[in-house]
């Protein structure tokens, strides 16, 4: 088991959070601890019988204007809420399966949305998790011209589509 990581009070967002069938037990916790540790929750969900897709593209669009500066989505593996919010112009989501990727996404990759599986990890490793995507910022550095190029990717092939 992980060290427990104390949240930074002096740092909150507000968060978007959305969750399919299969997610929905995870995100009620996730969103009662973010509140209880100061940051503004917006649950995005429609209901349990919505599909992951439909969650994913209203939370991805509301922080791609601006409405939120970081997500959460929860599915059963976190990997379909990643790929479909990816499809939205300027996300970057990330499936999160541990707590060195959940920096790494932030860090490296500059990360909005972070996708959780709750089929595949318990809620307190799941929250551990969200601890280090939440205290992680952007490092800038080496990883600056790579996002560069992941937005010149996208930007090309949304002329192309």
């Amino acid at each position: 088991m992980e060290p427990e990581l104390e949240p930074d009070m002096s740092r909150t967002y507000p968060i978007a959070i959305g969750a399919d069938d299969a997610g929905t037990a995870m995100k009620d916790t996730m969103a009662a601890y973010l509140t209880a540790h100061g940051h503004s929750v917006t649950d995005l969900s429609a209901d349990a019988t919505e599909d992951y897709p439909d969650v994913a593209e209203r939370v991805a669009r509301s922080v791609a204007r601006g409405e939120h500066e970081r997500a959460v989505l929860i599915c059963g593996t976190g990997i379909g809420m990643a790929i479909a919010a990816n499809k939205v112009p300027g996300i970057r989501a990330a499936q999160i399966p541990d707590s060195y990727s959940a920096e790494r996404a932030r860090k490296s990759n500059d990360a909005q949305i972070a996708c959780f599986g709750s089929r595949t990890m318990g809620v307190e490793a799941a929250l551990v998790c969200l601890r280090h995507w939440l205290d992680s910022d952007f490092a800038g550095g080496r990883s600056a011209p790579k996002v560069e190029k992941i937005k010149q990717v996208e930007s090309r092939n949304l002329r192309a589509a």
